[in-house]
């Protein structure tokens, strides 16, 4: 196996395996496997159909796992359920939340916002503006910067295909004699999300709870199940966690982004206080200590999120309006800082 950041399957040890996609970054989602007995269990399938026949021919080569019985879907975005179509025959299981919010972002809807991003994308001129913290932003912008990050997957044909059971609170599953522990960690990242604790082989699947090298995306909150959800890996006996996107993990990494979730909080309080709007303060707050990772506008929305609660409001978030706002912050950041690379996700195919 390759280093812990390599492309492909990666054995974990003790009937474990996590399936990489560098570089982590907009739908470049993980998986794992859970084996013994002949019995297997799949956390999570890709973003599309191609993507998640490449996973399951290189878990079938690597592990031999001939077929897959269980399904667990940690949360309902697209690029850890969608490619559910090609396990029709298993069981599919998620949070009763998760399997909620799935049915309102299903295949087809995500292919017509993709399909209206690249037409807006393409216009030669801004056609109307979305309100974006107290600025507006250009539609044509805001479906480019959906454009760029989603143009590589294929959302068309994806026949939805939700979870059959669904659990609030632990559920207890069998591996052949192995025994896997789903715990529901959301409302967090999204309104639904779960973790699948393998004692014996001290492994986490964390889903999007981790987002490693890489800026979590705070979807639904509060911050503080969140938080909370790192405080339970925290307190488990595990060697190795695999992150929702970006490389393997260990307790570290967990640590890492619990602070950057806390100083998110102090900081974006402050600016709340001081009347500053979402967009200024995503970009006031320093960034210094998380300089490597990837995705950095998505802090906007993490913003958002936060002023949101300050403000007591428990409504659901305008998606094309956080995309809009981090259209906003990705150009300013390419202002501030020519050259600095691109968080837009590379073609894997």
């Amino acid at each position: 196996m390759g280093a812990w950041g390599d492309a492909g399957v990666h054995d974990l040890g003790g009937g474990c395996y996590a399936y990489l996609q560098p570089d982590g970054s907009w739908g470049l989602s993980n998986a794992g496997l859970v084996t013994d007995g002949g019995a297997a269990l799949l956390v999570d399938t890709l973003y599309d159909l191609k993507l998640t026949r490449r996973m399951l021919d290189a878990f079938r080569s690597e592990t031999g796992a001939a077929r897959i019985e269980t399904v667990v879907n940690t949360h309902a975005n697209g690029d850890h359920c969608y490619g559910n179509a090609l396990l029709g025959g298993a069981a599919i299981v998620a949070t009763r939340a998760a399997a909620e919010e799935m049915r309102q972002v299903k295949p087809r809807k995500m292919a017509g916002t993709v399909r209206a991003a690249r037409v807006l994308s393409r216009l030669p001129w801004p056609l109307g503006e979305i309100p974006a913290g107290r600025g507006l932003v250009s539609l044509k912008e805001a479906g480019r910067f959906v454009w760029e990050r989603f143009e590589h997957f294929e959302f068309a044909g994806i026949a939805f295909t939700p979870p059959t059971q669904t659990f609030s609170g632990t559920m207890t599953h069998r591996v052949g004699g192995t025994e896997v522990r789903l715990i529901e960690v959301g409302p967090a990242h999204t309104r639904g999300d779960l973790i699948v604790h393998v004692p014996s082989a001290r492994v986490v699947f964390a889903g999007d709870i981790l987002f490693h090298h890489g800026h979590p995306i705070v979807w639904t909150g509060p911050f503080r199940n969140w938080i909370r959800a790192f405080d339970l890996i925290l307190e488990m006996d595990v060697a190795v966690v695999v992150p929702g996107h970006g490389p393997l993990a260990d307790k570290a990494a967990v640590r890492k982004q619990k602070q950057y979730l806390e100083y998110l909080a102090a900081e974006a309080r402050r600016r709340f206080d001081a009347g500053q709007s979402v967009i200024q303060a995503a970009l006031d707050i320093p960034l210094d200590d998380y300089a490597g990772w990837g995705d950095a506008e998505r802090i906007v929305a993490n913003v958002d999120a936060l002023y949101r609660e300050f403000r007591g409001d428990t409504s659901p978030p305008f998606p094309p309006r956080l995309f809009a706002m981090m259209a906003t912050v990705a150009r300013a950041r390419a202002r501030a800082h020519p050259g600095g690379g691109s968080s837009r996700p590379r073609d894997q195919r």
